[in-house]
């Protein structure tokens, strides 16, 4: 179960990225312009690449690490439970904060939703653990 919410909380974060790249997110949060003008000083293009890579990133995750049930697959899904609940989470605040569409809050609920239910069943123990301990 653990390794379907997993591959589903990368393709949330894909179509979160999608959404954030449409409605220039680069434009209004100095955070992403920072990153984006890191990688290129085309802020699109950075953040479009950086992005590319923070999938990929994810994809590696899955198919190097998740999926082959590698030691430390259950460090790497926690980290992208954490690293999406807080995601979501902030895309959600910043709407509230401005009291209107914010840059990937139309996908912030799904970051959240499937974060927060990878998070239970990991929590809960329902893997099997033995690829955990190393």
């Amino acid at each position: 179960m653990s390794k379907k919410l997993f591959a589903l909380l990368v393709a949330a974060q894909a179509a979160h990225s999608v959404e954030e790249y449409r409605f220039r997110l680069y434009d209004v949060l100095a955070p992403a312009r920072f990153i984006s003008r890191l990688v290129s000083s085309d802020p699109a293009r950075g953040f479009a690449l950086a992005n590319v890579a923070l999938v990929t990133f994810g994809v590696w995750c899955y198919v190097a690490r998740v999926r082959p049930e590698h030691p430390s697959t259950f460090r790497w899904m926690w980290f992208w439970v954490l690293l999406e609940a807080v995601n979501g989470t902030n895309h959600l605040l910043f709407a509230l904060y401005t009291r209107r569409y914010f840059p990937g809050a139309w996908t912030a609920p799904l970051l959240l939703s499937v974060a927060v239910a990878l998070g239970v069943t990991l929590a809960r123990g329902r893997e099997d653990r033995r690829f955990v301990r190393s």
